[in-house]
């Protein structure tokens, strides 16, 4: 192949003779430096370029007929089990008391620790709740009679039972999941389930009730990479004081898409709070509520990967700007020494 004569002269990489290179320790302490310098530099691009970002899109929640899933998980130190009920409604009318769907009861002693354990199954609709249907119809004397026996025998034994609960300073861990429909609607944790008289008999009056808690956790739906739950070890504790705590919750439908195309539907929420002290004159008994509503906006969160050419652009920049800067130092250490060598060699000629 002939070569163009006219070609030597763009080369922008000239090379000198051998004998003309000096080689110095300066020089040899700016390469290692600069080594080690390109080699980190090297592996936090390489660790950018691997790890994912979100992006954020939001669209119109087009979801119909679906249920929204409720995880909860939270303890009361200062209410035994047996008083406890969980209750749901929403917008459409649905009611439901004393929940028994995938919701369990820990009984817990007076420093925390567990011990024993109740479905809630098992405490459905007792003859002494107070949504208890008292119409019966046109029963017969005896049978009403014998009713109204085993309903004052049934609500004595409780009495005690929880009373003796009390004394022993016994709370209650509440945890499990609701499947309630998708509109706007609260679930509440209360005394409700009692009969008035009852409840009345056990606690002598809505304000001694202390509906204390800790939110270990709660949630709409599965976890994803970075959600945070605005009310996971929430801790509120009353002290010489009764009332009802209410929680105002906006959920968010939420998709997030991974890597692999897998998309996992779940949601986000925010809140705000509020606690209402119980008056001498209120009728009403202390509760936990949680009030929801539901978004009509879908955020959808995708996991993306770095251009690999944005990954080459970024490491011949972070490179090849290390290489510049340390031929600089090195030049301007050479001549640094030089200076200072050759004002020697002056001095002692003279």
């Amino acid at each position: 192949m002939a070569r163009i004569p006219s070609l030597k002269s763009l080369n922008a990489f000239p090379h000198a003779e051998e004998h003309l290179l000096k080689k110095t320790y300066s020089g040899a302490v700016v390469t290692i430096l600069g080594l080690l310098i390109m080699i980190t530099l090297f592996v936090h691009e390489l660790q950018f370029y691997l790890t994912t970002y979100n992006v954020h899109q939001m669209s119109v929640d087009l979801k119909r007929g679906e249920t929204l899933p409720i995880h909860i998980n939270m303890s009361f130190p200062s209410l035994p089990c047996e008083v406890l009920s969980v209750d749901a409604i929403d917008m459409s009318g649905k009611h439901e008391v004393d929940l028994h769907t995938n919701i369990w009861k820990l009984r817990l002693d007076k420093y925390g620790h567990i011990i024993g354990t109740e479905y809630l199954s098992d405490l459905v609709e007792k003859e002494y709740g107070a949504h208890h249907d008292h119409d019966h119809g046109q029963e017969h004397h005896d049978e009403q009679k014998k009713h109204e026996q085993t309903f004052n025998e049934e609500a004595e034994k409780m009495i005690k039972s929880v009373k003796q609960a009390l004394g022993n300073g016994e709370g209650c861990r509440v945890y499990g999941m609701l499947d309630v429909q998708r509109v706007a609607g609260n679930f509440h944790i209360s005394v409700h389930g009692l009969n008035i008289f009852v409840a009345e008999k056990i606690f002598e009056g809505s304000s001694h009730v202390n509906v204390s808690h800790v939110i270990h956790e709660l949630s709409f739906g599965p976890k994803y990479p970075g959600i945070h739950n605005p009310l996971d070890e929430t801790s509120r504790i009353l002290h010489d004081t009764s009332g009802s705590f209410k929680y105002y919750i906006k959920v968010v439908p939420t998709e997030y898409k991974y890597l692999s195309k897998k998309v996992l539907p779940t949601n986000q929420f925010s809140v705000t709070e509020y606690f209402l002290p119980i008056r001498p004159t209120d009728r009403a008994w202390p509760a936990v509520y949680f009030l929801y509503d539901l978004s009509p906006i879908t955020v959808t969160i995708k996991e993306e990967r770095r251009n690999f050419l944005h990954f080459i652009t970024r490491l011949c920049a972070v490179l090849g700007g290390t290489f510049a800067m340390t031929g600089m130092l090195d030049r301007w250490m050479y001549r640094l020494i030089e200076s200072v060598t050759n004002s020697k060699t002056r001095s002692v000629l003279r």
